[in-house]
């Protein structure tokens, strides 16, 4: 059933003072061995290694296919407290199906398990590839469809398809907040009617740093920033100077202050005025579902690692 009006929250997508997170994308690279990660380790050890160097990691393993909720279930057993996993959703819907009738197939990806991450389960990224243009009325239903919560996930989860009934699941362990954030690659996002579909929804507008390939932006949609470095000259290979991660860091500063940087690159529209408030206040608007400001930068060429696969 299709969700209309859903952002109506007061305050939603007002900016807030927050701390952020750094991750790395995916943790299985063959060439990160003895760089990023010792020889000596195993890689059945890589997950917990690399969950207590960031706070952070986006999960590729779940664009590329369902996965199981014994899968799911041993991310968390591996990782501390604390740390959060952002999920890129599934190539299925984003990339075959390109939206065409989204709910089944939304209802599938849901239900594989990701309920099982429960306080670690953080945003779930959706990235169209260069040959999805913009489509209003097809990108509005998928996103009315979109879970704010894990008890609206739960219910969404319950229309999986029956093929998935012995490895699904659908219960969760407390009302938990779920957000979204979207990346384009195709020019016909760079429109106000996309930020402005984004900003009614809550849902986030990824910054991608993406060696100039494809179109970007800066527009802030929702009360936290997601942002993705896959390479300042090449993509997925070029690492960052230190010149251009002063840079970054300078934008990130400026985000996780409730306000903007010094030149944005907006499609239209500014960002809502920054609310001032102390940690503990941030602390207790994330436990009440109220909109914040927090960052999620994931790195696909820091110093050492390099992604292996193009995502």
């Amino acid at each position: 059933m299709a969700k209309s009006g859903r952002r109506s929250d007061k305050g939603a997508n007002r900016l807030r003072q927050s701390s952020g997170r750094v991750g790395i994308s995916g943790w299985t690279y063959p060439p990160w061995r003895g760089n990023f990660y010792p020889d000596e380790l195993t890689q059945k050890l890589e997950l917990a290694y690399a969950s207590r160097r960031f706070n952070a990691l986006e999960v590729n393993g779940t664009f590329y296919s369902l996965q199981r909720p014994s899968t799911f279930q041993s991310w968390y057993d591996d990782t501390p407290s604390g740390f959060v996993f952002a999920l890129k959703g599934g190539r299925y819907l984003t990339h075959l199906r390109k939206l065409k009738e989204p709910e089944q197939p939304l209802a599938n990806f849901l239900a594989s398990g990701v309920l099982l991450l429960r306080e670690k389960l953080g945003p779930i990224l959706w990235q169209f590839p260069p040959f999805v243009s913009f489509d209003e009325d097809r990108f509005k239903r998928f996103f009315d469809l979109l879970p704010h919560d894990t008890l609206e996930l739960s219910r969404l989860a319950g229309r999986h398809s029956d093929f998935l009934k012995k490895r699904v699941h659908l219960e969760p362990d407390a009302r938990r907040p779920v957000r979204h954030a979207v990346e384009f690659r195709h020019e016909s996002f760079l429109t106000n009617r996309f930020t402005d579909l984004l900003r009614a929804h809550g849902i986030a507008l990824v910054v991608a740093d993406a060696a100039s390939k494809f179109p970007t932006a800066e527009d802030v949609t929702a009360g936290w920033v997601y942002v993705r470095l896959h390479g300042s000259r090449q993509l997925y290979a070029s690492g960052y100077t230190p010149r251009e991660i002063k840079a970054w860091a300078a934008k990130v500063s400026a985000w996780r202050q409730g306000g903007e940087p010094s030149d944005p690159r907006r499609i239209g529209g500014e960002a809502a005025p920054a609310h001032r408030s102390t940690p503990s206040g941030w602390r207790r608007n994330l436990a009440s579902n109220r909109a914040r400001r927090s960052v999620k930068c994931s790195t696909s060429s820091a110093s050492g690692p390099r992604r292996s696969r193009k995502a």
